[in-house]
């Protein structure tokens, strides 16, 4: 009988026995993890950091679409939110969602945990650093939800000028905010840039690294090279704002155009910089669920870097009705199929390693295959929005709103809850409810669909994004979204139940619950503070899963 068997990549760490103490459980206390240098503690306080943001970034858009259920906004008879308030909520959505959650979520939260681990390193190269990092995301979201308290903003997560910098509200305090933010997002890139380059275990070269750790290395490279754009652009608004410097007063010799470039040539990379960690996620997924030996490691490790590279490159197609020459919107164009390739490669890849693999069924697999269908119908319709003809008609209308969300959400966040389900044995130490894990998949992958599908039927027949009132003939769609996201949301509330419902169980998780071949599965569920007892040795190449005979 011939079964899969996995192959250690660190023949020397072997099957240890269990340590008693671990990183959660070492050291007790509220001041063991506020002044704690462990990067897996590190990991799990932004784990709940940006949990907490992502429940108060979706209730307001729950809100966004409760309100959208009628053209007369009435719940019970009465106004839900007036026109003014629905400003400032899907404001608040999007810079909630932006920049507390998906920017952190993988990079912060699991990479910190995980890519440590994967290399057989202690920690990150600089520990003291990872923590003021994690601080200035508690001082940018602090800054943040004070600014929202204060009155919010409602100038779009964009923060577009002329209105920007006349509107009422505390937009000086909520750029502030996203400036502080910027700099906790170049401290981590630089620490994992450092990470992979010094702290790689003995015999692992760059290509013994997993693609998740390729991932996580492109994406700290647009991290550090991109983000110095946005804070001097929110530096400069605010300057604007408060002293009239006419940087983007057309009155006084300034361009308000000039102020999308800057703010795209970052957010353009920073789109990357949210689902290049997706990416790398499935890329962990799709091989381990599938038994079977990654096809086209290089091909997607290469594909990775050249997407980080791409990015920086096509901020202009954000632009196309802003009043750019013809030359340049058509080169924007060109460069805007260009990026497609590297993506192309990817989920060509993906599907090569499930081809003819021993595939389990489990939920970390089964978001894998809905980020498959919900990101592939994400890029395909950015071919709509990268060609000129049909960007002008459906420039901001809803077909953009339902593009961003299969990306951004169908994407990144659909790969992050694969990720946290195939990681929360080693993170806790326990197992979830794998049935439930199933139902939650399907009610999500269905829910979301009736959201956002629905929108790009809105955005066909020229409804407008972010408008408050709209034509009779528009409510069946938008009460058909509104209904998707009440199941979208169930969906996303019985996740947090069941696995918060598994930490009130004692530890029954064994270090390798899904046969994987990184190192990461190679130390104890949970790990023990230094991560391993012993020094690992890379003697194998990753994801080596070869059918072994057993006598």
């Amino acid at each position: 009988m011939i079964e899969y068997q996995v192959q250690t990549m660190a023949a020397k760490v072997g099957d240890l026995p269990r340590p008693k103490k671990n990183y959660l459980n070492e050291t007790k206390g509220f001041w063991s993890w506020a002044g704690t240098l462990d990067h897996k503690r590190i990991g799990v306080m932004y784990l709940v950091g940006t949990m907490f943001a992502f429940l108060l970034g979706g209730c307001f858009a729950l809100l966004i679409r409760l309100t959208l259920l009628t053209p007369t906004h009435k719940l019970f008879g009465k106004v839900l939110i007036d026109a003014e308030t629905y400003n400032r909520v899907f404001t608040m959505h999007g810079i909630i969602m932006v920049f507390l959650f998906i920017i952190p979520s993988v990079p912060a939260a699991l990479g910190n945990f995980v890519m440590p681990l994967m290399l057989g390193a202690k920690d990150v190269a600089f520990p003291r650093l990872n923590l003021a990092s994690f601080y200035l995301w508690v001082t940018g979201a602090l800054m943040a939800i004070t600014a929202m308290v204060l009155g919010a903003v409602d100038t779009g997560w964009t923060f577009y000028t002329p209105y920007s910098t006349t509107t009422d509200g505390p937009v000086t305090l909520m750029t502030g905010a996203a400036f502080v933010l910027g700099f906790s997002s170049i401290f981590t890139g630089l620490n994992f840039i450092a990470t992979v380059h010094k702290l790689r275990a003995p015999g692992m070269g760059w290509f013994d690294m997993p693609l998740f750790v390729w991932g996580i290395y492109s994406t700290a490279l647009i991290q550090i090279l991109a983000t110095p754009v946005l804070g001097i652009t929110l530096v400069l608004l605010m300057l604007e704002r408060n002293f009239g410097i006419g940087i983007f007063d057309p009155r006084i010799g300034g361009d308000p155009v000039l102020f999308q470039h800057f703010f795209w040539f970052y957010s353009h990379p920073a789109v990357y910089i949210m689902i290049l960690p997706g990416m790398a996620i499935i890329s962990e997924l799709i091989p381990t669920f599938s038994h079977k030996t990654i096809f086209g490691y290089r091909a997607i490790a290469y594909s990775s870097v050249s997407l980080a590279l791409v990015s920086f490159i096509v901020w202009g197609h954000h632009m196309f009705v802003a009043g750019q020459s013809q030359l340049a919107t058509v080169v924007f164009s060109a460069l805007t199929f260009l990026v497609a390739i590297p993506s192309g490669v990817k989920v060509f890849n993906w599907l090569g390693t499930m081809y003819k693999g021993n595939i389990s069924l489990d939920t970390p697999m089964l978001y894998a295959i809905a980020f498959l269908i919900l990101f592939t119908i994400g890029g395909l319709t950015g071919i709509f929005l990268g060609t000129l003809s049909t960007d002008v008609h459906l420039t901001d209308t809803y077909f953009v709103v339902a593009h961003f969300h299969f990306v951004m959400m169908g994407g990144t966040v659909t790969a992050f809850l694969g990720g946290l389900h195939y990681w929360w044995p080693k993170m806790t130490g326990r197992m979830y409810a794998e049935k439930w894990g199933r139902v939650a998949c399907v009610m999500y992958t269905i829910g979301f669909n009736m959201t956002f599908l629905t929108q790009f039927f809105l955005g066909a027949k020229g409804m407008p994004r972010r408008y408050y009132n709209y034509l009779d003939q528009f409510q069946p769609l938008h009460a058909f979204s509104t209904v998707g996201s009440w199941v979208l949301g169930s969906s996303l509330f019985l996740t947090a139940a069941y696995l918060l419902a598994s930490l009130r169980k004692p530890a029954d998780a064994p270090d390798n619950p899904w046969g994987g071949t990184t190192l990461e599965w190679h130390c104890s569920s949970p790990p023990i503070t230094h991560n391993f007892e012993e020094q690992p040795v890379v003697e194998r190449e990753p994801y080596d899963y070869r059918p072994v005979k057993h006598a």
